[in-house]
Parts: structure tokens; C-alpha cells; sequence
């Protein structure tokens, strides 16, 4: 193991901020008071929209007292009975325990057409005085507003809630709910319907509410909030990276991340899966904590790019998360759903395609990938099922392919081939993003963390094993892929993959002296997989030199079109690697 310097915080710098960032309620309320004071109207309208998952009691209570006001409407006292809300949502939820349907329902579904019209009446009626409408959904509720608080959280804060039992569903109050559910029902419905509100609003926002340190809210202006976005795509940079512990966890990211030693161990680490991470927008010496997914979808174009955009809509197609077993337990036995199956069945239109890429390995490390010559489909079927009702374990060795793998070696896993990492291994996974979508056939008899046996998806995964992909298959065009693209005085490019089949490519790069990049106008996703520290820099000097360590993921926005990276500080005289990954034209 190495001394770590890997950044658990990394942050974008906003230079020439003015207006100081608000700190605790107190701050925020005398701010409040002065906005609303400063309003040339009678009767006002305040909007405090909030997102699922945010302490929607604290809010109300501190807001309530800062305003005083002559009527208060809270979302909550508008939606539909919980039973009602259960069956409209049951359609998108379903009764599986880990999958639903990505929803197509709006925050209007969610209301009460007689309640809401009861509230509008008395709004109507209200000649003078100061209105305060709060909740998910207050946006909605009028045409006029004076003054609009997004109060927002990153969702990797919001599960954390869940499972201390502090968090809900939107609209019903099932907070004792088991986390697979909670987090089911929020990923499917919850967050897909708040989110199509934050796209709508976004443009009217007065303020911006950090609410990711409970009893900490952070309060900045909406212009200074969007001058951070906007920051952000005119350099590389890094999202706050999540750590999680799981039943077949390891101990290298404990070591090389500098995480907590007394945590059993840590399987996880988003290192680029903005959907989940936080993004840190600092401003002098104070930070906002934002949700990167904010970026994804309001700097859009000069993030990802055109091409990515006009095929992917505001949606960041390439994730980068580490799978740690060193010292811990096999990964599950899974395939992911061809696309064919996960637009019909779950409504996604493009599938979890991946790549294994060893950042470090033990002596005996394998990986399993594909199937062994000659085998049953209906007898490895049939066991599954026998072993998954307890009465055998299942033989993986008898139908599944193994394969001995070392540092550096990538893996490529299109869709429908049945995979997962063995023991000591330390995995940078490339992947598409819909990452849910995860077909378990076998997790060798374990728990979850959660005390409940794993949910095992055998009748989903039986329909989407490609059983073509045997062993003299994946041999021939999913390991060993590398090929040299070009080299130079001290540097050499070489292809990786991934599979004809999955959209991304993959570049890795080997040098002593600087590499030039360019991006095509693309979204570039990289990872530092040798060498202690690189800095990347700016040929035209349009972004500060910025510095990555070991292991680090970063992104460059589509926005860049040329950049240098090259060993730095410990790494100087020495050669060290990258590997970038980006969406094939």
C-alpha cells in the first residue's frame, strides 16, 4: 500500500465572488426578512421549493418564524391520502422489492384538485400580507411569485437519511420502510418528478438553499449559485467522491483513500456517478454543497457536448465507481438487461454496458466472465433456483468461465454476458449509467448489510443471458483488447475497448512527458490508474493547472477543446498512466 493523497473533497474554485455565503438559520432568516421587506407589493408571494429528502419540519418551522406570515400553505396538507398516493404510484413502484418503472408522472398527480383549489381561493382572497407556500411542489401552486428558495441535497446524503429512518417517500410518511424500498420508490418516482420541477424553475430561482448538513443550511443567491455552474465547465474538475460498506467489501480503499479504519470495510466509491455525488462550489473561504447532477442538467451543452446531448438528452452517459473485494468476498453473480428489456420492462432506453479495469490485484485474483463450453441453460437455471431456496450452493465454477487477471488488465462486459469480480481484487468499473439495473443470479449465500438476504433476480436474468457468450467467445473479443493507437517521444495511446457493442471507448495512455488530449467537443472522463500526481493543464492557459492523485477520477467538459496532462510533483521523471473514457461518434 502507498501514503495516500487521494482528495475526499475535492472543489471548484469561483473567482470573483462578492456576496458572501449565508451560514445558519439566524443569517438566512435577517436575509429573508430584508428580501421580502424590499418587495414593492401589498400582498407577497414567498416559495420555498423544496426537494424530496430535505428536513421539510426544519424548513418550515425556520421559514415560518422568519416570515410570520398572514397564510402559510405547506405542500404537504395538499397531496392526496397515503393510500391514494400508494395506488397511484404502484404502477412505476410495482412489487418487486429493487425494480420499478422510471415514471411519467408530474407533482400535479400528487395534489388534490379540491385542496388545491381551496388554497388558491383563499390566496385570491388575501388582499395584502405575505404568503408563504413551502414544500415539494410550491412552485406549482401559483403563477405570481415574489420570491423563490430552491431548497436542494445531493442524493447520496439523502439515503444516508433513509437509513436512519429520518427520511420519507413524497407524500406519505413510511419512514420505518426497509431502504431498498424507500430508495426504489425515490429513484423511480421521487426524484425523476422533483426533478422535472428544479428544470422548470431553475430560471426563476432567487436563492439557493444548501440543506446538506442537518441543522447547517447554507443560503446564496441564485446568480452567484449559476456563476459556480458555469464555472465549473470552463476547467476540469471532480465530484465528492461516496464511500459505502457492503457485504463483500474490502480494505484497499481504506489504505489509498485514507477512509475511516475502524469501518468494517468499504466495496464502493463513486468516484463519477453524478447522479449520486455532491459537487463543492467554493467562494473565498466558504463551500456549497450542490447536487452534480444540477450540473448535468443546467450546463447541459458545455458539459457534455452537442453529440451527447442531441443523443442522450441532459444526461451524463459514462460513470466511474470502484468495486473494492481486497480482502473481502466475491461480487455477486449478475448480468445486466439488454436494451431491448430495459426500455420495455423499466423504461430506460439505454443499458448498463461495462468494463473491469484492475487497478490492483492479489496473487490469485480472477474474474468471471461468460459461460463454459457445453454447458444447460435449463440445468444452470435449475440450480440457481435450487440454491437460492438454500438447499445447495451453487457450483459457479461448473457454468461460469474464470479467468486469472493482474493489475492493468480490462475486462469488457457488454450486456447479457454473466459476470462479476472474484476475491482481492480492486476494480475501477467503466460503465453506461443506469446502473440499478443489475440482474443478481447468485450472491454465494450472504446477507446484505441490512440484515435481509440479497435480492436475487434470476427470472429477469434468464431473460437476458446471451448464452453465445462462452468462454472461446469471451476469449477472442473481451480480454487482452489492447492495441497500440500512436505513440511519441516519451508517451504511447492505447486502445482498451470496449466491446463493438457498447458506446464507450477507452483510451489509456502511458508517459513520461505531456500528453496532448483534445475532446472533439465530448465529454472526457479519466481516471490517474499509475503514478502518484499528474497536473493538467491548458495550452491556451483558459483554465488553471489543475492537480489529480492516484486514483482520482475527473472530468473535462465538452466545453475544453485541448489539454495537456503530464506527471507532476512525486510522479516527475517518472511514467504514469491514464485511462479516459469517452462516448464513441
Amino acid at each position: 500500500m502507498r501514503n495516500s493523497n487521494y482528495d475526499k473533497s475535492p472543489r471548484v474554485n469561483v473567482p470573483g465572488s462578492t456576496m458572501a455565503i449565508l451560514e445558519g438559520w439566524p443569517n438566512i432568516q435577517l436575509e429573508i426578512r430584508k428580501t421580502i421587506s424590499a418587495i414593492d407589493a401589498k400582498k407577497k408571494i414567498v416559495v420555498i421549493e423544496t426537494y424530496p429528502g430535505v428536513d421539510h419540519s426544519e424548513l418550515l418551522n425556520s421559514f415560518t418564524a422568519a416570515i410570520g406570515p398572514s397564510l402559510l400553505v405547506n405542500m404537504a396538507d395538499l397531496y392526496f391520502a397515503e393510500t391514494e398516493i400508494d395506488e397511484i404510484t404502484f404502477q412505476d413502484v410495482t412489487d418487486d422489492r429493487i425494480f420499478g418503472y422510471m415514471t411519467r408522472l408530474q407533482i400535479g398527480h400528487f395534489i388534490d384538485p379540491q385542496k388545491l383549489e381551496g388554497v388558491k381561493s383563499k390566496i385570491d382572497a388575501l388582499s395584502e400580507g405575505t404568503i408563504l407556500i413551502i414544500g415539494t411542489g410550491a412552485a406549482e401552486i401559483s403563477n405570481h411569485i415574489d420570491l423563490l428558495v430552491y431548497a436542494d441535497m445531493a442524493r447520496w446524503e439523502i439515503q444516508m437519511r433513509m437509513r436512519r429512518k429520518e427520511v420519507a417517500n413524497l407524500g406519505v410518511n413510511n419512514f420505518d420502510l426497509e431502504i431498498a424500498r424507500k430508495y426504489k420508490r425515490a429513484f423511480f418516482v421521487d426524484w425523476p418528478v422533483a426533478d422535472r420541477i428544479k428544470k422548470k424553475t431553475f430560471q426563476r430561482w432567487d436563492f439557493y438553499l444548501d440543506s446538506n448538513l442537518p441543522g447547517k443550511p447554507k443560503l446564496i443567491s441564485a446568480q452567484q449559485y449559476q456563476l459556480g455552474l458555469k464555472q465549473s465547465v470552463q476547467q476540469p474538475f471532480r465530484v465528492v467522491p461516496f464511500f459505502d460498506p457492503g457485504p463483500w467489501g474490502g480494505q484497499w480503499m481504506k489504505e489509498v483513500c485514507d477512509l475511516d479504519r475502524s469501518v468494517d470495510n468499504f466495496a464502493w466509491c463513486f468516484d463519477c456517478v453524478p447522479e449520486e455525488n455532491s459537487l463543492l462550489l467554493q467562494y473565498g473561504d466558504q463551500l456549497i454543497e450542490t447536487p452534480s447532477i444540477n450540473l448535468v442538467y443546467f450546463q447541459s451543452i458545455p458539459l457534455l457536448g452537442e453529440k451527447i446531448f442531441a443523443r442522450f438528452g441532459a444526461e451524463f452517459p459514462i460513470r466511474f465507481d470502484f468495486l473494492d473485494t481486497m480482502g473481502g468476498g466475491n461480487l455477486s453473480l449478475q448480468v445486466h438487461p439488454l436494451t431491448e428489456y430495459i426500455r420495455e420492462h423499466f423504461g430506460m432506453f439505454y443499458t448498463q454496458d461495462e468494463s473491469y479495469y484492475m487497478l490492483d490485484t492479489g496473487a490469485d485474483a480472477v474474474v468471471y466472465l461468460g459461460l463454459n463450453e457445453g454447458i444447460s441453460p435449463d440445468e444452470m437455471i435449475s440450480d440457481l433456483r435450487i440454491a437460492q431456496e438454500g438447499q445447495i450452493p451453487f457450483d459457479a465454477d461448473k457454468y461460469v468461465a474464470k479467468w486469472p487477471v493482474k493489475k492493468h488488465d480490462h475486462l469488457l462486459i457488454p450486456a447479457g454476458t454473466v459476470h462479476c469480480s472474484g476475491i482481492d481484487s480492486m476494480v475501477l468499473e467503466i460503465s453506461a449509467t443506469p446502473f440499478i439495473f443489475t440482474f443478481k443470479l447468485w450472491d454465494w449465500g450472504r446477507m446484505g448489510m441490512d440484515g435481509l438476504p440479497r435480492p436475487i433476480n434470476i427470472e429477469h436474468g434468464k431473460e437476458v443471458i446471451d448464452w453465445t457468450r462462452t468462454a472461446a467467445w469471451v476469449e477472442k473479443n473481451l480480454i487482452h483488447q489492447n492495441r497500440l493507437v500512436a505513440q511519441g517521444q516519451g508517451w504511447r495511446e492505447e486502445s482498451t475497448g470496449l466491446h463493438e457493442y457498447e458506446f464507450i471507448e477507452t483510451r489509456r495512455h502511458w508517459f513520461t512527458e505531456p500528453v496532448l488530449h483534445q475532446t472533439n467537443g465530448d465529454l472526457n472522463v479519466l481516471n490517474l490508474i499509475e503514478g502518484e500526481e499528474a497536473i493538467v493543464e491548458s495550452p491556451d492557459s483558459s483554465f488553471e493547472p489543475f492537480v489529480i492523485h492516484y486514483a482520482e477520477t475527473f472530468i473535462v467538459p465538452a466545453n475544453i477543446s485541448t489539454y495537456t496532462i503530464r506527471p507532476f510533483g512525486l510522479s516527475e521523471g517518472k511514467e504514469i498512466a491514464t485511462i479516459k473514457a469517452y462516448v464513441r461518434s
